[in-house]
Parts: C-alpha cells; sequence; structure tokens
C-alpha cells in the first residue's frame, strides 16, 4: 500500500477518493471482476471508501479490524449491500471493537470472533483464521 511499509507515499493516495481509485486500478491490471475484499488493519483507509462507493463491484467483503470505520455514518454503511465477514481477535481490545460498533451497520455481515488471537489474528490463529474465511467464501454467490 503506497505510503506504507517501505513504499514511497504517492500524492494520488492522501485523499478517499484518491485511494478509490488507486484500488480501482489495482483491480484493473490483475482482471479481477467481484474479488473478495480481504482488509486488514491499515488497508481500511483503502477498502472502506472503496466498499462504500463501488462495493457492488465485490463479490464480499472481510475487514479484519481496519483502521478509519469511524470516518462513516451509519447510513453510509447501511446502505452497502456487499456480504460481510466481520473477523477479529478477541485479545484486539483497540481497535476492533471500535471497528465492530460501525461495521456492524452493514446489512449483510456475520461476526466471527477468534479466541485467543490479537490484532494480527490471521497470524496468531491461521487455522481458525483460515476456516473462517473459507466456510465465508462457500456461502458466496
Amino acid at each position: 500500500i503506497p505510503g506504507y511499509g517501505n513504499s514511497p507515499l504517492v500524492e494520488t493516495v492522501v485523499t478517499a477518493q484518491g485511494r478509490v481509485a488507486f484500488l480501482d486500478r489495482v483491480l484493473q491490471e490483475l482482471g479481477m471482476r467481484r474479488p473478495v475484499l480481504v482488509s486488514p488493519s491499515m488497508s481500511g483507509r483503502f477498502s472502506l471508501p472503496f466498499l462504500l462507493e463501488q462495493g457492488d463491484r465485490l463479490s464480499g467483503f472481510v475487514p479484519i479490524a481496519p483502521v478509519g470505520t469511524k470516518d462513516y455514518t451509519a447510513e453510509q454503511y447501511q446502505r452497502v449491500q456487499t456480504p460481510t465477514l466481520i473477523l477479529y481477535g478477541d485479545r484486539d481490545t483497540g481497535l476492533a471493537p471500535q471497528a465492530l460498533q460501525n461495521l456492524q451497520h452493514l446489512p449483510e455481515h456475520h461476526v466471527v470472533i477468534l479466541p485467543g488471537a490479537g490484532h494480527a489474528c490471521y497470524l496468531d490463529k491461521p487455522e481458525d483464521f483460515h476456516r473462517a474465511l473459507l466456510g465465508f467464501l462457500r456461502q458466496l454467490k
């Protein structure tokens, strides 16, 4: 993601519109049609505005305690019809409860809490994470 890790910040992604355009371009370049977008932590700055603007282009959405959930209103979330699996570890007591409080307004959501896992629940409990993810993917049309 531009601006994270060792990647340079690209000026076009400093706004939500720029981040939507960036993610749109990535999906186009990869030739992806109706993917499931898995969004852990900092990627929420990219995935959430994309979900709210172009959620109909996704088959599903899997937020894992993403940042930025408080930047949007309950009404904005309620308009999204994308099937969503809200997934997080029960030891993530910082970001996960706040994200859940906001994301629970998504009408097509299901919540899975991984016991004994922290913020990076996919690393702490990979088997449980993959079981939940695969179960969600199997239910999609």
